[in-house]
């Protein structure tokens, strides 16, 4: 049984049609990136996997349970999903801890050091134990973007959305959080990705999903679609982003 099951969605804002009847499983530690010019659907895709956009037809299923069924407590799902954004989203006058240790004690109604040793772990994690008690505009835009991964960590999501992640950093911070994402890979988490780091895609990601027009256009494993594109417009978007 896959993770997440998607079956012919439609998505349209008004009169423009976004997701043209997307088809995509994805199972259970696999990792998935996405690719695509802006405009292809990338991000409305993962938007609709947490139920954040509704869906115009077809059905998505995650862990079993229909996203976009009237009865479905999306609140309760978006627990076991965590979704990073190129925004960071911390909150500016709140410590990293704080930042992680909010959703654990608001949403979970965990004891607070009880969610302060889960904040403890996940800074582990993203190699930032010691920034615990810093604020986000202590932090560099790499620091603040991996306490954004950590703060998704804490609440033990079963599947990571990724949304462009590194596009607003500047190149020499784009590394360190790429290696959070490899060790979260190395550790088994189910990951859907959508980036433009190609080199990163090829080396972690299991399957590409390459779309075009709000379709997915061509899809297989990472290396193999990379080094052998089948049609013009893979071949156009893979010259234009690795000159």
């Amino acid at each position: 049984m896959s993770l997440v099951e998607i079956e012919k969605v439609h998505k349209s804002y008004d009169k423009l049609e976004v997701l043209r009847g997307v088809s995509l499983n994805v199972d259970r530690g696999e990792i998935i990136a996405v690719i695509g010019r802006s405009g292809s659907g990338k991000s409305t895709l993962l938007r609709c996997i947490t139920g954040l956009e509704p869906v115009q037809s077809g059905t998505i299923r995650f862990d079993d349970v229909q996203v976009n069924a009237p009865e479905t407590d999306l609140r309760k799902l978006r627990q076991k999903v965590g979704i990073v954004f190129q925004s960071f989203n911390l909150f500016p006058h709140l410590t990293a801890e704080r930042n992680i240790t909010l959703g654990l004690t608001v949403v979970k109604k965990m004891a607070l050091a009880e969610a302060k040793e889960i904040a403890r772990k996940v800074m582990v994690q993203v190699g930032l134990e010691e920034k615990l008690g810093a604020y986000p505009d202590m932090l560099s835009g790499g620091q603040q973007q991996r306490v954004a991964i950590a703060r998704s960590l804490a609440m033990s999501p079963k599947l990571m959305l990724f949304d462009e992640i590194t596009s607003a950093l500047d190149p020499e911070l784009i590394g360190e959080v790429l290696r959070v994402l490899a060790k979260l890979a190395e550790d088994g988490m189910t990951m859907i990705l959508v980036t433009h780091e190609m080199g990163f895609a090829r080396n972690v990601a299991n399957r590409l999903v390459f779309m075009h027009e709000g379709e997915i256009w061509e899809q297989g494993p990472a290396r193999a679609v990379l080094d052998e594109p089948k049609t013009p417009e893979l071949k156009s978007f893979l010259g234009s982003v690795l000159v």
